[in-house]
């Protein structure tokens, strides 16, 4: 979505155009239900949304929609005053848009409640151990605390909490949403949370007092585009105030314990307050089969290029040893990024959606390609190069005739190694909006639903064994046939 004109052109391009706006929503269940409540207002006053749910933590969130990529979502003050703009002594919300301006972007009037983060513990736990306040778990060092990984690295979460309480220990890390599992299975003592979850009632755990008033206040509230049309606006205005703590706690609760969808919590809470929602959500047979798809199609776009690429590296350099040894390094490093740490990287060159995910499974694909290849290459059998030169074949002939064909099963199965290693890697691309079978991995997650998790784990461990035996079947067929009659 391009937005280099300004904002009152846009507005009027956007209306004439009938482009969508693009509603995203972050990785965890409270961001989704409210992202489908503005997604629904909007649509309910006649504008068409694309939704990009499930994107991963906020910086992937509010880099997309500064970058234009998205235009609105529901981000909290808290975490726009400390973790975004640095700024935890204005974190007033005219203070904030004083700063998002700057970016182009405004912060609406809030929904109305206030989710903060908390420490929480199971309750028998509280009382064998007298927890009442965050303080208090200095003298019990030997409580097992894991946090999300967000909350790990924000200045507002781990870090800045342990130096406002003294703290000096290593904690794991762990995904929201099985961290109350780990709660009720006994596997860990502490974790945080969010005052608004609704598993904190369901799962009777005690929320330590914030007894030195480190946690800001986390008002919710859209966060958009400034050159978002005029009338989108207002309408999102229309739910200002609307929703206090005990409210967002019954919807979080809803999908969570209830079988509600999103689509089906958030309708209920607009037409509690008379405006007409949209409870239809997703059937599961096609959204399974738009997944599969989309996720066949990143696999695919990925791939090709990178078998073309990495055959093609390893044609040029093998010959030379210093030159094939660096080339497989520098493949090699890049192995060693973590999945979702590359495809953030991507976001500010790429932005958000199918392009960035290509992009890193393209670079993730290239080291069995090229490795297979310069090594096939670089060990044929020195006898069978020596009788190729005395028969007075050229170079190119030499490659062709010789080298190419021996090298081709090697070749085939780094294809094959790169093929699986792409099915499983493209799952990490929902959390940056582009789709496949991780949109339900992703959304079981916040929900700590495992049917949503396996909709999405199965069907790619699937796509996965039938690229295996597919690649494999393909190997034999264009291996030289003196190696298949040896059953090579």
């Amino acid at each position: 979505m391009k937005r280099l004109a300004p904002a009152v052109c846009v507005c009027v391009a956007l209306a004439a155009a009938g482009e969508p706006l693009v509603v995203a929503s972050k990785d965890f269940n409270e961001s989704y239900i409210l992202g489908e409540i503005m997604a629904q207002l909007l649509e309910s006053d006649g504008f068409e949304v694309e939704r990009r749910f499930g994107l991963g933590g906020t910086l992937i969130c509010y880099e997309a929609l500064r970058t234009g990529e998205i235009d609105l979502y529901a981000e909290y003050t808290g975490t726009l005053a400390t973790a975004i703009l640095r700024r935890p002594d204005r974190s007033g919300v005219d203070a904030l848009n004083e700063a998002l301006a700057q970016e182009g972007l405004t912060l609406l009037p809030g929904f109305g409640f206030n989710n903060t983060y908390a420490l929480a513990v199971p309750r028998t736990l509280a009382l064998a151990r007298g927890l009442e306040t965050i303080s208090g778990l200095v003298d019990h060092a030997d409580l097992r605390i894991a946090v999300s990984h967000e909350f790990l690295e924000r200045e507002d979460g781990w870090p800045g909490l342990s130096s406002a309480y003294g703290f000096d220990r290593f904690v794991d890390g762990i995904e929201h949403g099985l961290a109350y599992q780990a709660l009720e299975e006994g596997t860990i003592d502490l974790t945080d949370a969010y005052s608004t979850d609704g598993e904190l009632v369901r799962y009777d755990l005690v929320v330590l007092r914030d007894d030195r008033g480190f946690f800001p206040r986390y008002l919710a509230a859209p966060l958009v585009r400034a050159d978002l049309p005029e009338r989108a606006k207002e309408r999102l205005r229309t739910v200002a105030a609307t929703l206090d703590d005990a409210a967002m706690q019954a919807l979080n609760a809803s999908v969570l314990f209830d079988d509600a969808s999103f689509a089906e919590a958030a309708a209920g809470y607009l037409e509690g307050i008379g405006i007409a929602g949209d409870r239809s959500g997703s059937e599961l047979w096609p959204q399974l089969w738009r997944n599969t798809l989309r996720h066949l199609e990143l696999t695919v776009m990925a791939l090709v290029p990178a078998t073309v690429v990495g055959i093609g590296l390893g044609l040029l350099v093998f010959r030379v040893a210093w030159l094939a040894r660096s080339v497989v390094y520098a493949t090699g490093l890049l192995q060693t990024i973590p999945s979702i740490a590359l495809l953030a990287f991507m976001i500010p060159l790429f932005g958000i959606g199918v392009t960035p995910a290509i992009v890193a499974l393209f670079l993730y694909s290239l080291l069995p390609i090229v490795r297979n290849t310069v090594t096939a290459l670089s060990t044929i059998d020195p006898v069978l190069q020596r009788v190729s030169l005395a028969m007075g074949l050229t170079r190119a002939q030499r490659l062709r005739h010789v080298f190419v064909p021996l090298a081709t099963p090697s070749m085939l199965a780094g294809i094959r190694t790169a093929a699986v290693i792409s099915i499983g890697t493209a799952t990490l691309a929902a959390f940056i909006g582009a789709g496949g079978l991780g949109d339900p991995i992703v959304t079981g997650l916040a929900l700590n639903d495992h049917g949503l998790i396996l909709q999405g784990a199965l069907p790619a461990a699937l796509l996965a064994i039938f690229t295996e035996f597919a690649l494999e079947g393909l190997e034999r067929l264009l291996s030289p046939r003196h190696l298949r009659a040896a059953g090579v």
